[in-house]
């Protein structure tokens, strides 16, 4: 906020880069924002591989790794033993004496940050990014396990992000089902946000256009993103030329979708990317002629607001919050969760259009993508690192 003093700063982040995620992405997004503005930044966040904690000092931040451990159901997850990062982060924020801790999820870093800033009565800020559901494809559990550890897990948010200053999240959807199952009071609806510009050919700008009508995925390759299932849809569609699909990540999945693709016969035209840097990311949504999200626990979908950024036109599973970003045959559609042959039908609609048409459908999405702008959710962090209420942005 203009007039205001500098603030240290310190994130607790589960998840940081190099880690590839929505919520990396934005604390990353966040680090890089507040420093940007005169900030001091530090991030706190899980080693990425065994050993002793580090300090990383970066563009955006400082970052502390803390010692972490690998656990068997999901190899990019880290776990911090309590008694660990408790004794870390107590120790960080004697040394860094932040002005606001903003913690991104309530679990290990995140509760342990919470509590120690508490001790302390350092002002903190509680976003959350992570429903607890979303943990059911790496519980080696019956259902009826599940459920416990799912409502367990919502009391103890409630219990530990009930003691920041302010609860965010990035969708009212999100927000509803904090104060319905964790009992917390009030949670503020937040985007992450997008630089829509980023995604927007600059004047004078071309892209080559793929060799075929292309499909395009990003995202991790995990079991609730459902990639196979677009996989069977692309070998479902009619529109010629023949799409391929492109899908940009990696993950624990890519081996069984690259089988799955060759078991349909489309190994041809399925392409497998792995991790991709910024720019030809950029260049893969602006070469796209629609862009897919087939996953059903998405808190907002930031890959889908920059492929919106890029006027591609979009087909998103009606799960989760992904139906916020879409008027269905304005800038995409949506499709039932699972179904490969609605989903075929989905993307032959837009592959089928001519390029005005197809042109306005982008256009539309651009138009979404602009609601979500990332300085206007800069400007709010930073309003309550200083410290305003939720109320001050809650619609009266």
């Amino acid at each position: 906020m203009s007039g205001d003093k500098p603030l240290t700063i310190l994130i607790a982040a589960d998840t940081y880069p190099p880690d590839v995620n929505g919520a990396a992405v934005f604390s990353h997004r966040l680090a890089t924002a507040m420093a940007s503005r005169g900030h001091t930044v530090h991030v706190v966040a899980a080693r990425e591989v065994n050993g002793p904690g580090t300090v990383e000092h970066r563009v955006e931040a400082t970052v502390h790794r803390l010692r972490s451990h690998s656990q068997p159901t999901k190899s990019t997850l880290r776990l911090c033993l309590p008694w660990e990062a408790k004794r870390d982060i107590g120790n960080i924020l004697d040394e860094v004496k932040p002005d606001v801790v903003h913690v991104q999820c309530h679990y290990m870093i995140g509760q342990a940050a919470v509590n120690e800033a508490a001790r302390r009565g350092i002002r903190t800020i509680a976003t959350n990014h992570f429903m607890p559901e979303n943990l059911d494809p790496f519980l080696p559990f019956p259902k009826w396990f599940k459920r416990i550890v799912a409502r367990n897990s919502w009391r103890d948010m409630g219990k530990i992000m009930g003691r920041a200053a302010v609860v965010t999240t990035p969708t009212p959807l999100a927000a509803r089902a904090m104060m319905s199952h964790a009992r917390l009071r009030k949670v503020l609806p937040l985007s992450n946000g997008i630089n829509a510009a980023n995604y927007q050919l600059a004047a004078g700008e071309t892209v080559e256009p793929a060799a075929w009508p292309m499909v395009l995925f990003v995202g991790r390759l995990a079991v609730e993103k459902n990639v196979d299932v677009l996989i069977e849809a692309l070998g479902q569609t009619t529109s010629e030329p023949a799409p391929h699909l492109t899908i940009v990540g990696s993950g624990e999945q890519r081996g069984p979708l690259e089988r799955r693709a060759a078991e349909l016969g489309l190994k041809h035209r399925v392409h497998f990317t792995g991790h991709i840097d910024d720019a030809a990311l950029r260049n893969a949504y602006l070469q796209a002629d629609v862009f897919c999200q087939p996953g059903t626990a998405e808190l907002q979908s930031l890959v889908t607001l920059e492929a919106l950024s890029a006027s591609t036109p979009v087909v998103l599973a009606d799960a989760m919050a992904l139906p916020h970003l879409v008027e269905d045959g304005v800038n995409g559609y949506l499709f039932e969760p699972g179904n490969a042959r609605e989903l075929a039908g989905k993307l032959d609609a837009i592959l089928s259009l001519d390029p005005a048409d197809r042109a306005r459908m982008g256009a539309a999405g651009l138009k979404k993508a602009e609601q979500h702008s990332e300085a206007q959710t800069m400007d709010v962090f930073e309003a309550l690192y200083h410290g305003a209420d939720a109320d001050d942005f809650l619609p009266a």
